[in-house]
């Protein structure tokens, strides 16, 4: 395993758009400063379930008097958590096949998603109203898993590779490279220019 000095050396070698595919948004940012065990997407969706695990603890304390929510409680998170880890070691499999890329989940639809189903089970919960509870479960339960497969498991995935000293985007075609090989070329070429804007011109007629 390479040291940190490393990683950071590695990483200021790559181009700009491929630093921002391999450490992402704000939160992929976070992850990728833990150990690539540690941040293993298994982990992360574990950690995922544990965060949903224990928002749920009021909902499941306020709907029973008795003690008997503790077992009710710890047996759906148990679900929960597993499940959560099971998907994540499940898009790491899916990634190592297909090699696909990280993309950016659908943020608005992702992020009330928990918050919808925390509200849902809680009324479930309290008797309020009664509603499937494979709604609520499905809205706590799809945030993170999607975001591990979509976003993580593949940025994961590359991070190994720079840790295996691999260059994970080799084969491919930087477009800022190409657009400033393309620009030093042309130089200051006016009558190139002209004909460059003359041509595209003709093809959009």
């Amino acid at each position: 395993m390479s040291t940190s000095s490393d990683w950071e050396v590695r990483l200021e070698s790559l181009a700009t758009s491929e630093r921002e595919t391999l450490l992402g948004t704000s939160l992929s940012r976070r992850f990728t400063k833990l150990p690539l065990w540690l941040s293993h997407p298994a982990n992360i969706g574990g950690f995922y379930g544990l965060l949903v695990s224990i928002a749920i603890i009021l909902p499941y304390k306020f709907s029973q008097s008795t003690s008997a929510w503790m077992s009710g409680w710890l047996f759906h998170s148990a679900l929960l958590i597993a499940a959560c880890v099971l998907l994540g070691i499940t898009s790491v499999i899916l990634v190592g096949i297909f090699k696909r890329f990280p993309i950016s989940p659908p943020r608005s639809i992702l992020y009330p998603m928990p918050f919808i189903g925390f509200a849902l089970l809680t009324i479930d919960r309290t008797d309020m109203m009664q509603i499937p509870s494979v709604i609520s479960w499905f809205l706590l339960l799809l945030p993170g898993p999607m975001y591990v497969h979509l976003s993580w498991a593949p940025r994961w995935r590359l991070l190994c590779m720079i840790e295996d000293g691999k260059d994970p985007f080799v084969g491919m075609s930087n477009v800022e490279d190409e657009q400033k090989h393309a620009e030093s070329m042309v130089g200051q070429d006016k009558e190139m220019l002209e004909v460059v804007d003359t041509f595209d011109e003709f093809e959009e007629e």
